[in-house]
């Protein structure tokens, strides 16, 4: 029987996790990784107290701090894939997808988010031959080709700056009227000659056989244009992964865990929720450690108060 189990290994899951050490909470961490997003994130710049990190440098760091803590159990290298409430008992049951089954009494989610995809035709049948979600991951494989990067908040200029080693022309999408993502970056990428922006466009679908050849967009009530590239790099957000506890917790309409900002708590009072999967304003690393260390805090105030 545990006191929490902590759902996730990203920032928010591992800060939370040595704060439960620290503060003697029984305490298990359940993730299938460590770093969460940012795992393809080639340079974090805002990462505060560190000038410069790979998201793979940074994964490996909360892993190694989060190793360091005595009296957490660390479950890594699976998932959580059910969960149960006895509410009479006030203990959820968890099962994993290893086949481990975990008891406690409260829960803090930090299960992050995914990448959203675009929902257009040509999506899903050219995914893998030119459509890529990890400009980390893909971009050497786009050398001397028109790119094209839909989204322009941080993750899509982002993206621009993982292609502009390889690729010939970079063009960037979106249906919103002006760039979106960090205004440093944004200076640093409109100067390069290679990259263009299309703005307040609709894509309407994406092109090709056997790789992708080109999309179809539209502005406003404009005829559809075609644009010839070689890939399509979808950068247009996240979505939360909250359906392990979509029936415990009220969701927002986007799919985020509704908390308290001030603690973290969910509409239930046993669940608490920190980083991407709650429905934070910003999504930001640094946001949400103290996210997760205020939820932590509050955890440890309930387990002493016995209101809960």
């Amino acid at each position: 029987m545990y006191e929490l189990v902590i759902i996730g290994g990203g920032p928010a899951g591992v800060t939370a996790g040595i704060y439960a050490a620290r503060k003697k909470i029984r305490t298990a961490l359940v993730t299938d990784t460590f770093g969460g997003q940012s795992l393809v994130s080639s340079d974090i710049q805002n990462w505060i107290g560190t000038i410069s990190i790979s998201g793979f440098e940074l994964g490996k760091s909360l892993e190694k701090h989060l190793r360091a803590q005595e009296g957490i159990d660390i479950i890594d290298g699976d998932n959580v894939t059910e969960i149960s409430d006895n509410t009479a008992q006030k203990i959820f049951t968890i099962k994993t997808k290893q086949g481990r089954t975990l008891e406690t009494r409260f829960l803090l989610v930090t299960s992050g988010s995914r990448r959203r995809r675009l929902g257009v035709p040509g999506e899903s049948e050219l995914d893998g031959k030119g459509v890529a979600y990890c400009s980390i991951c893909d971009a050497p494989l786009f050398r001397g080709k028109d790119v094209v990067v839909i989204g322009s908040g941080n993750s899509g200029l982002e993206a621009v700056r993982d292609l502009l080693p390889y690729a010939k022309n970079i063009f960037i999408l979106d249906k919103v009227n002006g760039l979106r993502g960090d205004k440093t970056t944004q200076e640093k990428i409109l100067k390069e000659k290679n990259v263009q922006t299309i703005l307040g466009v609709d894509v309407l679908d994406i092109f090709g056989s056997p790789m992708v050849q080109g999309l179809h967009f539209k502005k406003g009530d404009g005829d559809p244009q075609a644009l010839s590239v070689g890939g399509v790099f979808i950068e247009i957000g996240l979505m939360p992964n909250s359906d392990i506890v979509r029936n415990f917790v009220k969701l927002n309409e986007y799919g985020a865990i509704i908390v308290d900002a001030k603690t973290q708590r969910a509409s239930n009072p046993r669940i608490w929720a920190a980083g991407d999967v709650s429905d934070g304003l910003y999504r930001q690393n640094n946001i949400s450690v103290g996210d997760a260390v205020k939820a932590v805090l509050n955890i440890h105030d309930s387990l002493h108060s016995g209101v809960v």
